[in-house]
């Protein structure tokens, strides 16, 4: 449904985005994640034409974004970061009014209207000018304009920034239902938020895509961590003399434990290897005892930090 080759985009020197490549399945949520000024939204919007790359290609539905955008446009419905609203309209007049610059047929404009507002959780605010409606109403607006032309693809750029709690899982949630209907890409730099909807996700940072696959394959390939937890019977400073004494070992933190035994968190160098096996030879040559001894896993997040801190991850 959505196919990007090579993609850059340059502003004079700088690179907005550097060689991006990615396919999108249709009826696929996809997640793109990054911190601010990664790249996102200038995928977004080469994606949505409203802007040229500079180089690479791109095809929505089929259809070249350079060379038969007004197509693209057809099939794409597009919610920017900041949402374009008339706030001296009402709800129903300006969603009228956006369904009739997107060709929506004059016949079906009042109810395609009417079924959009019950579905996004607009009807009874069908009589309020969009001035004096909550930031989280305003975002409804907002998704429910990039659904009127029954879009193929819905492009969805920080869909809940600056929503609060509550808004943030009522949006969520309508995004969530659109699933299998339209292809999405969802950006954020919020990663329980791609975590929570995406079936997949592309994590960006400073313009090129450092990793992409499932949340859960993520997980599993990258989830080896250089940390040890051991729960150990034995004198304390003597326990970590001996753990900080182990080959490849940064840093040995003791907390509390259960009974005579204290916790221990052993964090190796980068590479280090047989991390476990180390501490457990450690332990058993001092004849101590060992209650218990698990690695570390490494959390969504932190692997998302590892991803954009790193070079070459």
């Amino acid at each position: 449904m959505i196919e990007v080759e090579h993609l850059t985009k340059k502003y004079g020197e700088a690179r907005g985005i550097d060689d991006v490549t990615f396919n999108v399945e249709k009826g696929e949520i996809l997640g793109f994640l990054g911190p601010n000024g990664a790249g996102k939204t200038t995928t977004m919007r080469i994606l949505t034409c409203f802007m040229s790359a500079t180089s690479g290609t791109a095809r929505v539905a089929g259809y070249d974004v350079f060379e038969d955008s007004l197509n693209v446009r057809r099939k794409i419905g597009y919610l920017p970061e900041t949402v374009p609203l008339y706030t001296d309209m009402q709800v129903p007049t300006y969603l009228k009014f956006v369904a009739g610059l997107k060709d929506v047929p004059y016949r079906e404009i009042n109810g395609r209207v009417g079924d959009l507002m019950e579905r996004v959780g607009l009807t009874h605010m069908a009589h309020k000018f969009i001035g004096e409606l909550s930031k989280g109403y305003r975002q409804r607006v907002g998704l429910a304009q990039s659904l009127i032309n029954d879009p193929e693809v819905l492009v969805l750029d920080e869909p809940t920034i600056g929503l609060d709690p509550k808004q943030i899982i009522e949006i969520r949630s309508l995004i969530k239902g659109l699933a299998g209907e339209r292809t999405i890409i969802l950006s954020s730099h919020i990663l329980p938020e791609v975590s929570a909807i995406c079936k997949r996700i592309i994590i960006i940072d400073e313009g090129r895509v450092k990793a992409q696959d499932t949340p859960e394959n993520l997980t599993t390939q990258l989830r080896v961590s250089d940390k040890v937890r051991a729960r150990i019977g034995g004198p304390k400073d003597d326990v970590v003399q001996a753990l900080q004494g182990m080959e490849g070992v940064k840093n040995v933190e003791a907390s509390a434990g259960a009974g005579d035994s204290l916790q221990y968190v052993v964090e190796f160098a980068d590479g280090a290897a047989n991390r476990s096996s180390q501490v457990a030879r450690a332990i058993v040559d001092k004849r101590w005892d060992l209650h218990e001894l698990t690695p570390v896993k490494m959390s969504l997040e932190d692997i998302f930090i590892k991803i954009v801190t790193e070079e070459g991850v």
